[in-house]
């Protein structure tokens, strides 16, 4: 297996001033939620002990206070809005981000006429906010010369808080953590780069970018860039066989990237490691129309598909991989649920038989599938094992073209880029 290393010269993280947009987002949240509740009155404390005490005992005393309380008390003090990069606050609030619980979530609706304004939907809350993301500072990472309208960012990906996007006038990515306001810009591998299939991965010790890069051979290649190493990496790819699905991430399960082919269809796995690929023996279930992918990450992988035949789907259905069993046997897709008949009859109507405009991710216990060409999200609950909608966002004007985008968004204090 060929392998190519790629020493890129990034410039040092950029410390710029992202993401207020979001932390006002997150503070409304959390006053939202506590807005009904009782607050009791303890008596004033004499402000010269605070200014008396030392940094590091200060610093542990606030670390000590509910993440919520202390995000309210970020704006009284530069010095506390500081603390919140401190090793310290970070290590001891590690843990509540990730959590099966965040204190706020987002899905992140793009959408090529909003240019750098973004929808959220807030799903702790049920509720569309009133205002959006806006990403123009985003545009001063650039060099002026691509700073113009024409070079707009475009989103790509997100992973645990992290997003990715490319400039398309600056050939380079540029990935950001909104919440900690700190941004990396990463430089195309090679002149000119046309890429496909852009996966961002977060890991234990940073993150990764995967995409496939066809070639003028019999076969594309696989880019990887590790953050940890700053470094790009080209392995050999594999038939290109991989593209009905243009708008379908790489489904990141138990140490490898997962991936579906067209028909005739099929589940390939890519190290992002080793850059190895295979094929797992897992039989897919019969008379598939299209497949697509989605994972908790490390513990699920969801199986979607169209039913059906001549190419026409008549039923949707959910099937989950079971896990391998003690004596090392087979594992085989196991039906969990079935779209019911007027909702599947909706979402046909929508894709109208294009089905590589469908594509699936996964939301904190929700299995969202979504099209291209429509602005709302068919949902499976799994604590519930039912289906819903999520109403198109209120901000959308009453006519839209194609072009929607869903991501999910769970904010990391601790995802640095």
């Amino acid at each position: 297996m060929g392998k190519q290393n790629f020493h890129v010269k990034t410039p040092h993280v950029l410390d710029q001033r992202l993401g207020l947009d979001l932390e006002a987002l997150m503070m409304a949240a959390v006053v939202e939620v506590h807005k009904n509740k009782t607050c009791s009155h303890s008596p004033e404390m004499d402000p010269g002990i605070w200014s008396q005490l030392p940094e590091n005992l200060l610093e542990y005393i606030l670390s000590c206070l509910p993440l919520k309380t202390f995000l309210s008390l970020r704006s009284t003090s530069k010095h506390f809005n500081s603390l919140i990069f401190s090793p310290l606050f970070i290590s001891k609030h590690s843990s509540s981000f990730s959590s099966s619980t965040p204190f706020s979530s987002f899905l992140l609706l793009s959408h090529p006429n909003f240019h750098h304004h973004y929808s959220l939907y807030d799903t702790i809350l049920n509720t569309w906010r009133n205002f959006s993301l806006s990403l123009s500072p985003l545009l001063s990472c650039s060099p002026s010369s691509y700073s113009s309208s024409t070079a707009q960012p475009i989103l790509l990906s997100i992973s645990h808080g992290l997003l990715c996007f490319s400039l398309p006038n600056s050939s380079s990515f540029v990935v950001f953590n909104l919440f900690a306001r700190s941004s990396r810009i990463i430089k195309f591998p090679t002149h000119p780069f046309a890429f496909e299939l852009l996966t961002l991965v977060s890991t234990s010790s940073g993150y990764k970018l995967f995409m496939l890069c066809p070639s003028y051979g019999s076969s594309n290649h696989a880019f990887v860039y590790d953050s940890g190493l700053d470094l790009w990496k080209q392995f050999d790819g594999i038939d290109p066989i991989l593209g009905d699905d243009y708008h379908q991430e790489g489904v990141s399960y138990n140490g490898y990237l997962y991936l579906t082919t067209p028909e005739p269809f099929s589940i390939l796995c890519f190290d992002l490691e080793t850059g190895n690929w295979k094929r797992p023996i897992i039989e897919l279930p019969s008379e598939l129309m299209f497949v697509r992918l989605a994972s908790d990450g490390d513990e699920k992988l969801y199986l979607i598909g169209g039913i059906g035949q001549n190419g026409i789907s008549r039923n949707m259905k959910l099937w989950e991989l079971s896990s391998r069993s003690e004596d090392g046997g087979a594992q085989n897709w196991i039906e969990i649920g079935s779209v019911p008949e007027m909702i599947c009859r909706k979402f046909m109507s929508v894709c109208y038989h294009n089905y590589e405009h469908v594509y699936c991710f996964w939301h904190q216990g929700l299995i969202c599938v979504c099209c291209y060409s429509w602005p709302e999200i068919l949902y499976y609950k799994i604590s519930r094992r039912t289906w819903h909608w999520l109403p198109k966002s209120p901000s959308l004007p009453e006519k839209w073209s194609c072009g929607f985008r869903w991501f999910s968004l769970v904010p990391q204090l601790q995802g640095f880029v």
